[in-house]
């Protein structure tokens, strides 16, 4: 067999085989004689029909899979032999085979060129965790004294700013015939979302109130259905109740948890601060990492891996939409738009993972099936589903292969953050 490697790019190339005709005439005796134990022709018995009729009578189809059969196993033998690893499958074009002459194709692939990582030692890093002061401390416990805070009803007054109205309410586009009808809508009087003239509307009222107005959207409202429409509504209050936010003290602390003092809250509070912000300073060192890992590669990066990833984050985009049980479908997302905003972080993502291939190879790392089997129950544990079925969902993706090398690369990082300077 020749064959010819011919360089297009760094990355992509061309590959000229040619079989010998002996090779394919053989083939050729083969598959024909597998067709004429198969062949019904009339006037002859199955098994007993001549090879020249048969060659004649299905000559398109035998050629057809001649190819199939000698083309693949020439390319792998080429590519094998050379020590070349394409990142697709290879793209076959200029076919040409007859009988008693040399079947000759091209095939076109995309292949990595050699990757030096550098030295690992070379490597500086920064970890500057955010310091964490009294007045962060302060905006942490504001947020739990009001995700705290609770409601009481109220009787003695009418609705007022920042009370939460339970209301039953019709409402009407001008012009349409067709009302739509809620019951037990929950509103809070100031809320950016309510519509204009929603607070107006309700102040005041109490408890069976009952009150029909108009609302009129400017033409520039954010939802364009109702931009520039006039709107009736039937409002009936059915509850009116005002947000309660507690004292911040001992009592504001012991119903939080285990704290006899709000001084135990407050230094609780602080350390979990402080372990956010070095939480946080871990990932700066390895973003900061991997992105000077992407840098060292120079060349144009095979176009099938980036739209690998780029497919990988999407369906990672789609799995979280659908997690939250939002149908991906039912969205205005502009999908296109959306591949090519991640285009560039794709490739940084591919440049960095190349990088961290080439060390793995280089220092033997490796991923046992039990630490898989404990990413797989890792990730049931989030989800709250089975292992089973974490595997079933891997295996019907094709994604057994990519958590193993999401592993392996897992390991090549934390190999240069032990090696590397981290100041």
């Amino acid at each position: 067999m020749k064959t010819e490697f011919v360089d297009v790019s760094e990355t992509r190339k061309n590959l000229n085989v040619e079989i010998p005709s002996g090779d394919v005439d053989a083939e050729i005796d083969r598959v024909a004689r597998k067709y004429s134990h198969a062949a019904r022709i009339p006037g002859f018995r199955p098994g007993k029909v001549p090879q020249r009729l048969v060659r004649q009578r299905f000559r398109e189809q035998i050629l057809h899979d001649v190819a199939h059969e000698l083309i693949p196993r020439a390319v792998d033998d080429a590519l094998r032999e050379r020590g070349v690893e394409p990142v697709d499958t290879p793209d076959i074009r200029d076919v040409v085979v007859e009988e008693g002459q040399p079947l000759k194709f091209t095939a076109t692939f995309e292949t990595v060129p050699p990757i030096d990582p550098g030295d690992c030692k070379a490597i500086r890093l920064t970890r500057a965790p955010k310091p964490v002061d009294e007045a962060a401390v302060d905006q942490a416990l504001e947020r739990l004294q009001q995700r705290a805070a609770r409601f009481e009803p109220v009787e003695d007054r009418g609705v007022e700013a920042g009370d939460t109205v339970v209301v039953d309410l019709e409402r009407k586009t001008r012009g349409s015939e067709q009302a739509d009808r809620h019951e037990s809508v929950s509103v809070e009087i100031g809320a950016p979302v309510n519509p204009p003239g929603f607070d107006e509307a309700l102040t005041r009222l109490r408890a069976g109130d009952q009150k029909s107005f108009t609302a009129r959207y400017p033409d520039d409202y954010a939802i364009k259905e109702l931009a520039g429409t006039e709107v009736d509504y039937s409002v009936t209050v059915n509850t009116v109740r005002r947000r309660v936010v507690p004292e911040m003290d001992d009592e504001f602390a012991k119903d939080l948890g285990d704290f006899a003092t709000l001084a135990e809250l407050r230094a609780r509070v602080r350390e979990d601060l402080t372990r956010s912000a070095g939480q946080e300073a871990d990932r700066q060192v390895r973003a900061d990492l991997l992105k000077q890992l992407a840098s060292r590669v120079t060349f144009d990066l095979p176009a099938a891996l980036v739209e690998r990833e780029i497919d990988r984050r999407v369906e990672d985009f789609v799995r979280r939409l659908l997690e939250q049980q939002v149908d991906p479908r039912r969205t205005d997302i502009d999908w296109e738009e959306m591949r090519k905003s991640q285009r560039e972080p794709a490739a940084e993502a591919v440049r960095a993972a190349l990088v961290l291939d080439e060390v793995a190879r280089r220092q033997q790392l490796s991923v046992s099936d039990e630490e898989v089997e404990q990413e797989m129950t890792r990730y049931a544990e989030r989800s709250g589903r089975t292992v089973s079925a974490v595997r079933a969902q891997l295996e019907k993706e094709g994604a057994i292969s990519r958590l193993y090398a999401g592993l392996r690369r897992e390991k090549a990082v934390d190999f240069l953050l032990a090696c590397a300077t981290i100041e």
